[in-house]
């Protein structure tokens, strides 16, 4: 088994919240990142591709198809967007690193299978340090 990496990079705001508590309630739970004004971060995104190697090309799958998966299905809803209000992989949930990752992965999981990969991970880095690595069911 080989397991190839594509690294993204990608800027968004939002705000962690949950509609029906207070600010002063997601403020308690969430600090900071619940201010009703928004706040946004300079994420790295890894997208880790597993599979076996095919005789033919050298190749589990390309590289290049990998990052086109992302620039279309990941990055041109996400950069420079607000995650609380303009993503619809992320409607209706609080968009905590935790759920931006899943959301990605539910995104990818299936383009990757048909590209003929196995997606094994999911790693967003929100800051230096805070890092979320999401490996699926």
């Amino acid at each position: 088994m080989v397991y190839i990496i594509r690294r993204e990079r990608f800027s968004a705001a939002h705000r962690l919240f949950m509609p029906e508590n207070s600010d002063e309630e997601n403020f308690r739970i969430y600090g900071k990142c619940s201010n009703p004004n928004w706040h946004g971060h300079n994420y790295t995104l890894f997208i880790t591709v597993k599979g076996e190697v095919d005789p033919n090309t050298g190749l589990i799958i390309h590289l290049r198809h990998v990052s086109q998966l992302i620039d279309d299905k990941i990055l041109k809803k996400v950069d420079h967007r607000n995650l609380n209000l303009e993503v619809d992989f992320l409607q209706g949930k609080v968009p905590t690193s935790e759920n931006v990752a899943i959301g990605i992965w539910n995104e990818l999981e299936f383009e990757i299978k048909n590209l003929g990969g196995t997606l094994h991970c999911v790693r967003l880095e929100q800051s230096e340090n805070n890092i979320i690595e999401y490996f699926g069911n």
